[in-house]
């Protein structure tokens, strides 16, 4: 009867009400134990990893993609997709057990045994679907097709995860590449969907101001399109002509998108400001992948616009917004940390991003700078944020 008891005081327990709250918490701090790794691996040679196989820079690609990325895409699925149907998601013993694998993932290259690869295969590619059957659960459960969209984007990440493994088995050629590049783009393209749903929104009702953004269906639908064959010749048929057509009409689309949704208000809110530059990252992204293939500039750099710009950026600031939202707080009093979290995140970008180009022979210098300016934003988000995402609501209210 106490194991009973006790169980059931383990699955009311703050931390396991919402999707939010063990992935925003886990995710973060595991981009500060991963990003702090690669610091360490990169300027000081460390190789703390127990399977051989996976480099260092295969590693970090791969994790901060599967690893840190797709706990925060999970965090806000599972707590946006219950607001969307009104069917409760995953809580709980079930939400434990969910964050469990992810987190096991994450640990098993650091095991130095001979199957340590397929274990973590096995575990991650489990966490994947059983994400996948979480989110897809509600939305048939509530008849709401309209979100399937979104939900294909997880199958995406599945598949390309899938490919990874695949790749480092040695059971798929080029696996590895297609698998990173499949994640990568997949979670951007995640990203502008979502983005597209509610960053209007957001700034429509939090400017302080009336204002109507501009918003075309034609941009919209093309915009969709335009990614899927962009994804298919840039990663799976390597047709870096029709890649770079499509880059360059991405990048137009929502340039176009971008200056729609402008208003002179965001400036003044810390939780707009970073979603819209984290969306122009993403955009710019776009034309460094052109100039990739058009005038040979790195494809680093356009890597790292989408994914320290565009990705670092976004799934801060969504996570930041998401939690004051459903623990009871004001978004429109932010704590005053965050302007020093996204400042110290926004630097690091343009350390990662644009310095390298101004100053290439610099180059190891700014790496280091965008690893410990990373660090800073994120200890800074976790110093705050910890207590919110453990503690009850501050109205009194059960997130189940």
């Amino acid at each position: 009867m106490k194991s009973g008891s006790n169980a059931r005081a383990f699955a009311r327990t703050a931390l396991l009400g919402l999707g939010f709250r063990p992935f925003f918490l886990c995710g973060a701090g595991f981009s500060v134990v991963a990003v702090s790794l690669w610091l360490w691996m990169t300027r000081f040679d460390g190789y703390p990893l127990g399977i051989a196989v996976m480099l260092p820079v295969t590693w970090h690609a791969h994790e901060m993609i599967y690893g840190y990325a797709i706990a925060v895409v999970a965090g806000f699925l599972l707590t946006s997709v219950r607001n969307w149907t009104g069917v409760p998601t995953v809580h709980g013993i079930t939400l434990a057990l969910l964050v469990s694998l992810w987190a096991l993932a994450r640990m098993t290259p650091f095991v130095p045994f001979p199957m340590a690869l397929h274990v973590m295969g096995m575990l991650d590619i489990g966490f994947d679907i059983a994400l996948c059957a979480a989110v897809l659960y509600p939305i048939v459960k509530a008849g709401q097709p309209r979100h399937l969209g979104i939900w294909l984007h997880l199958v995406l990440l599945t598949l390309g995860n899938a490919f990874f493994y695949l790749g480092l088995l040695n059971l798929l050629d080029g696996g590895v590449q297609v698998g990173l590049y499949t994640g990568l783009y997949g979670v951007i393209s995640l990203m502008l969907v979502v983005a597209r749903r509610v960053l209007p929104m957001f700034i429509e009702r939090g400017v302080g101001y009336p204002v109507t953004l501009a918003n075309r269906s034609w941009v919209d639908i093309s915009s969709v399109v335009l990614m899927l064959v962009f994804v298919i010749a840039e990663v799976f048929l390597l047709q870096s002509g029709v890649a770079a057509v499509c880059a360059g009409a991405l990048f137009v689309l929502h340039a176009l998108r971008l200056a729609g949704w402008h208003t002179a208000g965001i400036w003044k809110k810390p939780l707009l400001w970073i979603l819209y530059l984290a969306y122009g990252w993403i955009t710019l992204g776009f034309a460094m992948t052109v100039g990739s293939h058009v005038f040979g500039t790195s494809p680093k750099l356009a890597i790292h616009a989408f994914a320290y710009g565009g990705i670092g950026l976004m799934t801060l600031g969504m996570m930041a917004r998401v939690t004051l939202a459903h623990t009871g707080r004001d978004i429109a009093r932010p704590p005053a940390v965050l302007q020093w979290s996204f400042a110290a995140l926004l630097a690091g970008s343009l350390a990662r991003i644009v310095l390298p180009m101004i100053a290439p022979h610099s180059y190891p210098t700014w790496i280091t700078g965008a690893q410990v300016l990373w660090l800073l934003g994120f200890v800074a988000f976790l110093t705050v944020y910890t207590p919110m995402l453990v503690g009850p609501r501050l109205d009194g209210r059960v997130d189940q």
